[in-house]
């Protein structure tokens, strides 16, 4: 079996350190990661500049763009060869609610599911690596359950995209694996500004803000539960319980205009 683990905290970042140690001798993993923190990079790809990879001295190669661009090219000639699993993290802070929408770990992992390969993705509940030993110790365990089933995912070409979110616990303290839905949260808090040295105005984007549905059944409830969870993606988004709404406005601009009532008509 084969493994292909990226992230977007970048190369040296403890967690895709502690991700790789887990899984190296489940199977053959390489790594390949961006050079520089990419965090909500999302699927964003490098188009009008080229990519450089390079070797680090732990083995792992590094590239100068997203996470998103690291899995690609490895997918598309870098590897010489198709993984059998896609893995991304373990990323410092959460991955839950609408923050799927921005991760770079999270695209990471998406990209190789684009490719029709199983993959996850792999993140703490809270940033600062705090007991990240336990959920390297988790995602070696899903991983190692996960793994015989690979094949199969492969014969009928139907990969999956799993989204793992871990509290910093010790790992007595974690409680196994529940599946959940995605919560929601609140609007990020206000930009913050700054004034350069030139005297220009310089925004920052201000912090997630808190979450708004954490009801049972989302990843933000068991989370603080003590569990890790388990949320199955996809990449369609199309919103299908609306598309009868649009139809009929749709199909009535697409009607032939009515000659009698254009101007013009029978002159």
């Amino acid at each position: 079996m084969k493994i292909l683990i990226s992230n977007d905290d970048g190369y040296q970042a403890p967690g895709i350190v502690a991700l790789y140690d887990a899984l190296k001798d489940l199977a053959d993993v390489e790594v390949v990661a961006p050079e520089h923190n990419n965090s909500a990079k999302s699927n964003a790809l490098t188009l009008h500049s080229p990519l450089y990879v390079h070797r680090a001295a732990n083995g792992f190669r590094y590239v100068n763009g997203t996470p998103a661009d690291c899995v690609h090219i490895a997918l598309t000639g870098l590897l010489g060869y198709r993984p059998d699993l896609v893995v991304s993290g373990i990323n410092n802070g959460a991955n839950m609610g609408d923050d799927t929408i921005y991760s770079g770990t999270v695209g990471a992992a998406m990209e190789g599911y684009l490719f029709g390969i199983p993959a996850i993705a792999f993140s703490q509940t809270e940033k600062g690596w705090a007991h990240l030993d336990a959920a390297a110790a988790k995602a070696r365990q899903l991983v190692s359950r996960l793994l015989p089933s690979l094949p199969e995912a492969a014969q009928r070409q139907q990969p999956w995209l799993l989204n793992v979110n871990i509290p910093n616990r010790p790992l007595h303290e974690l409680r196994g694996f529940k599946v959940a839905r995605l919560g929601r949260r609140h609007a990020a808090e206000a930009v913050i500004t700054q004034v350069s040295p030139r005297g220009e105005t310089m925004y920052w984007i201000g912090s997630a803000g808190p979450a708004r549905d954490d009801a049972d059944g989302t990843d933000f409830h068991a989370t603080a539960g003590g569990y890790a969870t388990i949320t199955p993606l996809q990449v369609d988004l199309t919103d299908h319980e609306r598309l009868p709404y649009w139809a009929p406005m749709a199909a009535q601009m697409s009607a032939p205009p009515d000659t009698a009532d254009t101007p013009g008509a029978g002159a």
